[in-house]
C-alpha cells in the first residue's frame, strides 16, 4: 500500500458517501511515484476549493480532502456556518478552521474573498470593502496571506455575468478604484489579493489583468490563473498562443492556480479537469516554466469527481522536468 492509502481512514471517507469511498479507496491500488517523479511535481501542489464537498461538518469536509490526498484547500467562510463574507468572523470560528486543518495536515492555501467590485452601486462595492477588512484581519488567526477576489461586472444580478457595459470607462474606473482601496486593506493586513482573469468580468483578458496589475503597482495584489476562463468567443483554436501570452504577461505575477476545463469558449461553464478540451499539458508546463510555488486549485467538479482529477493532475505534474538543486 502507497503513503496515501495509509493515510486513509475508511469512517471518515464513508461520511462522504459511498460512491466517493469507493472512488477514493480504488485509488489506493495505484503505483507509487518514483522518486524522480516526485521530485519534479513537489513545487506545485495539488489542492481544492473545499466547498466541492458540499455537505457535511467543517471537520468532515476536511477529512474527505485528506482522503483524496490533496495538500491544500481555498476555504470560504460558509463551510463553517457563515456567510462567505461576514460582517464578523468570531476568534473561535477562524481558530477551529486554522485548527481542523492543521491537525489533518493540509495548509490554507487561500480564503475566498469574492464580492463584485465593478457593480453599479457604490454602496455595494463599500459594503464589500468593509466585509474583505473583515476576512483580511482574520487571516493571521485562519492560516493563510492569500485571498481570492473577483473583479466583477456591471450585472447587478451575479458577479461572473457578462454585461455591455463591461467595456465602458466607467466599468474601468469603478472597479480600478475598489481594487485601490482592497489593495490598501491588504497592505494595512499584510495579505495578499489574487484576482482572476475571467471573461465575463470587466477584466477578461491577461491584456487587462496586466494594465490593472501596472495602474495599482502594489506586491499586495496579484494573479489567479484560471485558463479555462481566458477564451472568448472564437478564441479555442488559438489556444496555446493564448496560453503563452497569458502567462508572458502575468506568470509573475500569479499566486494561486485553478483547474478545471472547457468544452467550449466564451461562456465556458464548468467540466472537471481532464474531461474537456484545455491542454493541460501546456498548462502545467507553462506553471513549471514560471517556477509557480502552488497551490494548484480543483474546483467545477462533483466530491465523486474528486479522485480522477487528483489523478489527472499528479499524472500531468509527474511529466515534468525536474528542477535543478539550487535553482
Amino acid at each position: 500500500m502507497n503513503e496515501l492509502g495509509q493515510q486513509l481512514n475508511r469512517r471518515d471517507v464513508l461520511k462522504q458517501g459511498t460512491q466517493v469511498a469507493a472512488l477514493v479507496l480504488g485509488m489506493t491500488g495505484s503505483r507509487s511515484l518514483p522518486a524522480a517523479e516526485a521530485s519534479a511535481s513537489a513545487a506545485i501542489q495539488v489542492g481544492i476549493l473545499l466547498g466541492t464537498f458540499r455537505s457535511g461538518t467543517l471537520e468532515g469536509r476536511l477529512d474527505a480532502v485528506k482522503a483524496c490526498g490533496l495538500d491544500c484547500v481555498q476555504v470560504s467562510l460558509d463551510c463553517a456556518g457563515l456567510s462567505d463574507m461576514p460582517d464578523e468572523i468570531p476568534l473561535e470560528v477562524s481558530g477551529r478552521i486554522r485548527h481542523a486543518a492543521a491537525a489533518r495536515g493540509i495548509t490554507i492555501a487561500s480564503v475566498q474573498g469574492t464580492f463584485n467590485m465593478s457593480h453599479p452601486d457604490a454602496e455595494y462595492r463599500r459594503t464589500g470593502l468593509r466585509r474583505l477588512r473583515v476576512l483580511a484581519e482574520a487571516c493571521p488567526q485562519l492560516g493563510t496571506s492569500k485571498i481570492h477576489v473577483c473583479t466583477g461586472t456591471r450585472d447587478r444580478g451575479g458577479m461572473w455575468r457578462r454585461h455591455p457595459d463591461n467595456d465602458s470607462p466607467e466599468a474601468w474606473r469603478d472597479m480600478a478604484a475598489c481594487v485601490r482601496e482592497a489593495t490598501e486593506i491588504a497592505r494595512q493586513t499584510r495579505v495578499v489579493l489574487a484576482f482572476e482573469p475571467e471573461v465575463n468580468n470587466v477584466v477578461d483578458s491577461a491584456q487587462k489583468a496586466r494594465r490593472l496589475l501596472d495602474e495599482i503597482a502594489s506586491p499586495h495584489l496579484r494573479v489567479t490563473i484560471d485558463p479555462a476562463n481566458l477564451f472568448h468567443a472564437g478564441e479555442l483554436p488559438r489556444m496555446r498562443e493564448i496560453l503563452d501570452e497569458a502567462f508572458a504577461l502575468v506568470g509573475k505575477d500569479i499566486v494561486l492556480a485553478h483547474a478545471k476545463d472547457l468544452d467550449r469558449d466564451g461562456d465556458a461553464g464548468h467540466l472537471p479537469a481532464g474531461q474537456g478540451k484545455l491542454d493541460y499539458d501546456r498548462y502545467v508546463s507553462l506553471l513549471h516554466t514560471y517556477r509557480f510555488p502552488g497551490p494548484l486549485l480543483l474546483h467545477g467538479l462533483s466530491a465523486a469527481q474528486v479522485p480522477g482529477c487528483v489523478a489527472f493532475l499528479r499524472q500531468k505534474l509527474a511529466g515534468l522536468p525536474l528542477v535543478p538543486s539550487g535553482k
